[in-house]
C-alpha cells in the first residue's frame, strides 16, 4: 500500500506538498522526501512529533538521539501514522524551527513502474527566511527566536560573572 500524505509548512502563505510513499517506508524515508520536496539541503537535525486532531504536539519521535534505543528513524510509517492517528508534526533545523504539519490523507495501491516516494503536488514557494516563532515561559514572558539571537549583555557593570 502507499500513503498519500499532505505536508504543510507553517507559514502565512499556503506552502504545501503532497507526497506518495510506501506505507512500509521508514520515518527517515519520509524525512528525506519532505526535505527534498521543499528544497532543503538535509544537513540539519530534525524530529517528528506525535500530534492529535488539533495539532497539539505530543511525544517526540527523534530521527537521531544521543540516548541508546530512542532513535526512531527506522520506525515503519504504518506503525506511527495511521487513520486513527493521521497527524504528525515535523520540525527541521532546531535553530530556525521550520515546522510542518504532516497528515495522512489517503491510502492507495502501489502502481507498477512508479518510484516511491513521489511528489505528486506542489503549491507555494518556501520563504528564504524561516518564520519567527514565539515561545512562552510559564505564560508570563514571550521570547521570539529573533530575540534569542541578540548578543546583548544585560548585566550591569557592577555585576560579576562569578
Amino acid at each position: 500500500m502507499i500513503y498519500r500524505i499532505r505536508v504543510i509548512l507553517d507559514v502565512d502563505d499556503d506552502v504545501l506538498r503532497d507526497i506518495e510513499i510506501s506505507s512500509t517506508s521508514t520515518l527517515e524515508d519520509l524525512h528525506n522526501a519532505i526535505i527534498q520536496s521543499f528544497g532543503f539541503l538535509g544537513n540539519e537535525m530534525a524530529s517528528f512529533y506525535e500530534s492529535d486532531e488539533n495539532w497539539i504536539q505530543g511525544d517526540e519521535l527523534p530521527l537521531e538521539s544521543f540516548e541508546i534505543g530512542v532513535n526512531k528513524k527506522d520506525e515503519i510509517l504504518n506503525t506511527v501514522l495511521t487513520f486513527s492517528k493521521p497527524k504528525l508534526i515535523y520540525v527541521y533545523d532546531f535553530l530556525n524551527l521550520w515546522t510542518f504539519y504532516v497528515e495522512l490523507k489517503e491510502e492507495g495501491e502501489i502502481v507498477p513502474g512508479v518510484t516511491y516516494p513521489s511528489l505528486i503536488h506542489s503549491q507555494g514557494d518556501v520563504p528564504e527566511e524561516p518564520p519567527s516563532k514565539t515561545f512562552e515561559a510559564d505564560g508570563k514572558e514571550n521570547y521570539s527566536n529573533s530575540d534569542m539571537n541578540q548578543n546583548e549583555d544585560i548585566r550591569d557593570e557592577d555585576d560579576s560573572f562569578y
